[in-house]
């Protein structure tokens, strides 16, 4: 028997979702998911296809264009970058939250990502875009075209820094883009995200004329839980009328890491509403890591099966999916916390193994157990095509497993 699945989307745009609704979790966020950040596994989830606009979490996504740009060479962190007047502070929207951009000061890139990090600005968002595009809609134009890139197709930007209610993401989608930011900027976490308070302008960054007062504003982290709770290092929080109060949330313990998008939560004030998204982070993150956790488990030495009727014998295999790229690879999935004692696997083939077969065909598994029972299976694909051989070898092949089958059937094999 040969199945073919895509591993691919089922865990990095669906997620497994292997774990009944926590159904006594009182998130009063309108929406809400938790994932294990290194599989996908969703734990929890509350309305979370409901379209909201994400507010400042946009500048997530503004920083990942920043960072993909810093990779591939065409800026440096240490950039001094021009303060065009459209970023000035005094130039943005009422009630933004700022970095306090203005004429004649020197910045770096560096500073600009802090100032997106810490202090939320949406005149750093509005210099960021400015820099890496022609203009602010050439910038979002990339946004839209980087999260399309990815499969978030509920997801759209009209500018960088979320001020506009015409953002759109849902608790989902946003949280694979998070999934995938943690993943290719893992340095972001301690660089910048968990940066507890940024200092700006300072002397080096004032006109001579202002060196001996430069009016340093000293901002802290507008994440509560970066203080408060064990292991978060990040990621962003926002606030619109139109979403109400909305996190990314990461946190690490041992080997296991979580992350959770709430959107729009309630509140009457700042003050409430930012201890309520504070409360609701809290108890998906603690709840998640009091139930379940990411189980690392050695990969097994993976057979050459014999193939009937192909142009070669035997196959390479791949395991499909929860995969580390460290050494030696390991298997990662995500189990309840009481489970993964005492663990045994063994290796099934889907045998008799007839060509052709397609690259990504499944044709096998990894069985995992514990002293309970089956943790997980994982899929075995062949790692290349294998087409039909001649009609000489097809033959002599068929020839040979009816006698493989007979012998079988009578306990010799």
């Amino acid at each position: 028997m040969q199945r073919r699945v895509s591993f691919l989307f089922i865990t990095l745009f669906l997620g497994l979702s292997l774990f009944t609704e926590a159904e006594d979790l009182d998130v009063r966020s309108r929406s809400a998911i938790l994932i294990d950040a290194t599989t996908g596994t969703i734990l929890f989830e509350k309305n979370a296809d409901e379209p909201i606009p994400p507010a400042s979490l946009t500048k997530l996504v503004t920083m990942h264009i920043a960072f993909q740009d810093i990779a591939q060479g065409k800026v440096h962190l240490d950039d001094v970058v021009p303060i065009p007047r459209s970023a000035w502070a005094i130039n943005q929207s009422w009630g933004s939250s700022l970095m306090f951009l203005g004429p004649g000061q020197r910045v770096t890139l560096r500073e600009l990502l802090l100032g997106l990090a810490v202090c939320s600005g949406n005149d750093a968002a509005v210099a960021v875009a400015l820099y890496l595009a022609p203009s602010v809609e050439a910038f979002a134009d990339r946004m839209n075209q980087e999260v399309l890139r990815l499969g978030l197709t509920h997801t759209h930007f009209v500018e960088p820094a979320g001020i506009s209610e015409h953002n759109v993401t849902t608790a989902r989608e946003f949280a694979l883009f998070c999934r995938y930011y943690i993943a290719e900027h893992p340095e972001a976490l301690e660089a910048f995200h968990s940066v507890r308070e940024f200092a700006y302008p300072k002397t080096e960054n004032v006109a001579e004329a202002y060196k001996d007062n430069p009016r340093t504003i000293v901002q802290t982290n507008r994440n509560l839980l970066l203080d408060t709770l064990q292991g978060v290092d990040g990621l962003k929080t926002g606030f619109i009328i139109e979403s109400g109060y909305n996190i990314a949330l990461t946190a690490k313990r041992n080997e296991t890491r979580y992350l959770a998008v709430l959107l729009g939560g309630p509140g009457r004030s700042s003050l409430h509403g930012g201890q309520i998204r504070a409360e609701d982070g809290a108890k998906l993150i603690e709840w998640g890591f009091a139930n379940y956790k990411t189980l690392y488990v050695p990969n097994p030495p993976l057979p050459q099966p014999r193939i009937w009727k192909g142009t070669i014998n035997k196959a390479n295999l791949v395991v499909s999916g929860n995969v580390t790229s460290n050494e030696p690879k390991k298997l990662i999935f995500t189990v309840e916390k009481n489970r993964g004692q005492n663990l045994q696997q063994h290796i099934e083939l889907f045998e008799p193994l007839i060509a052709p077969i397609d690259e990504g065909t499944v044709v096998g598994q990894i069985v995992v157990s514990d002293e309970t029972g089956i943790l997980q299976q994982i899929p075995l694909t062949v790692k290349q095509s294998i087409p039909k051989g001649n009609i000489f070898k097809r033959i002599i092949d068929s020839v040979l497993l009816g006698l493989s089958n007979i012998l079988k059937a009578v306990g010799l094999i």
